[in-house]
């Protein structure tokens, strides 16, 4: 993909965004997409080769439209201002699944992430039992070199107080107030528009996250 392309016609239309503007210049938008949607094959094909349950039958690759939803939002601009697509494997259109997230775009808005954001009431205390149950395999993943060099640690919205049926004085107590259960590494502009071979990092980042997708998808299943 050609990234400075991207980016500037990304750039203006966070200046611009507006119909007329965006369908002036839609064949410019429709050539970049095209480039994304290439990248995105790659990184599905070397992904379904890193964590397996991508190349079954459940495996899917996401790649969101441009148009935003306004119908709720005070913010009615038509567009967003980035790429993104999701790798994930299983669940439906109602549920989600552990997976892994891409979203390109200027002023700082380039991040590779993963994990599984909100899940549902069964999904949420699966993922704490399994805590409960096996938390040193969690906490030396996170701990890993790779997983560190990248991401540092879990992230996610995190309960004020302890879950229910947990006490306050449970070892793993931080771990178990996760809602949410994300890994995500920021990328300047810079560092993006100047890497010798973005689609290659990506993979990278995406490789280091596999060992944390595959705990929460077992931890579901």
């Amino acid at each position: 993909m050609q990234l400075k392309p991207l980016f500037t016609f990304l750039s203006a239309l966070a200046k611009h965004n507006d119909r007329p503007w965006f369908q002036e210049r839609k064949a410019t938008y429709d050539q970049l997409r095209a480039q994304f949607v290439e990248d995105a094959e790659f990184w599905a094909r070397e992904l379904a080769k890193i964590d397996p349950v991508l190349a079954g039958p459940e495996g899917r690759t996401s790649i969101f439209r441009i148009y935003r939803d306004v119908r709720f939002s005070k913010n009615k601009d038509p567009y967003k201002t980035h790429f993104s697509v999701y790798f994930t494997a299983g669940a439906g259109k109602e549920v989600d699944s552990p997976g892994y997230y891409l979203q390109l775009g200027p002023n700082g808005n380039t991040m590779v992430a993963g994990g599984l954001y909100q899940p549902d009431k069964a999904q949420l205390a699966a993922i704490r039992q399994e805590i409960d149950y096996n938390a040193d395999e969690l906490k030396a993943l996170l701990a890993a070199p790779d997983f560190q060099r990248y991401f540092g640690s879990m992230g996610g919205d995190k309960l004020k107080k302890s879950p229910a049926s947990y006490p306050i004085e449970h070892p793993d107590i931080e771990l178990l107030k996760h809602k949410s259960f994300v890994a995500a590494h920021q990328m300047p502009d810079a560092d993006v528009l100047n890497h010798e071979d973005f689609r290659a990092h990506v993979l990278e980042v995406f490789r280091a996250m596999v060992p944390f997708c595959q705990f929460l998808r077992g931890a579901i299943s």
